[in-house]
């Protein structure tokens, strides 16, 4: 069966949806796109989203990205970053690539933490394809808010705190996301840095 096309979502995120999408042809479209961190690729049995993501979701990634990343140099964490590194499991028919990944110390077969922005909605539930793929925690930044979500037995929750990034500023950072423009990424992260100095000083 051709695979159908869903309509395109007119927004700052620009995706479509196919629908009765074999296995093979999302592996060719993967492989395809490689390395390039745009378009980006959702996949749940059979259904399959490709987004490119516009300049409003791409800041807010990066923005978070390095905050994380400054923190971790901070703390002396041994993170490592994959960017958009494609996760796939043909066994669990679903795989995408995430706005940003890391590991800490040795990387596994997945990612300890993914990272999504959530600018335009598509309509696979993501979170249901990084259980497949046994992502541990996902940061989702949506709607101004920085949410963390671990996963367990039951499937993912929310939380207060990371497990993977304990001590994390989750709300100082969300207010950074929330209050730095385009152009100013690098004062936020100045500032970001100054205060996680101050609260290693309490």
């Amino acid at each position: 069966m051709a695979p159908r096309v869903a309509n395109v979502a007119a927004s700052s995120d620009q995706w479509i949806r196919l629908h009765s999408v074999p296995w093979k042809t999302y592996e060719a479209i993967t492989e395809t796109i490689g390395d390039r961190s745009s378009p980006r690729t959702t996949y749940l049995e059979g259904e399959l989203e490709i987004m490119s993501p516009g300049m409003r979701h791409e800041h807010w990634a990066s923005l978070l990205a390095r905050l994380i990343e400054m923190w971790a140099v901070e703390r002396g964490i041994p993170l490592n970053a994959f960017g958009s590194w494609t996760h796939r499991k043909k066994r669990r028919a679903a795989g995408l690539e995430p706005d940003e990944c890391y590991s800490v110390g040795q990387p596994g077969e997945v990612a300890d933490l993914a990272i999504e922005v959530i600018d335009t909605h598509g309509t696979i539930d993501k979170l249901a394809v990084y259980r497949r793929l046994g992502v541990g925690e996902v940061w989702i930044w949506e709607d101004e808010k920085l949410q963390v979500f671990a996963l367990g037995k039951a499937g993912y929750s929310r939380r207060k705190a990371s497990r993977v990034l304990p001590g994390f500023p989750l709300g100082e950072a969300e207010r950074i996301l929330r209050e730095t423009d385009f152009e100013d990424q690098t004062s936020a992260v100045i500032e970001f840095r100054r205060s996680i100095s101050e609260l290693g000083d309490e």
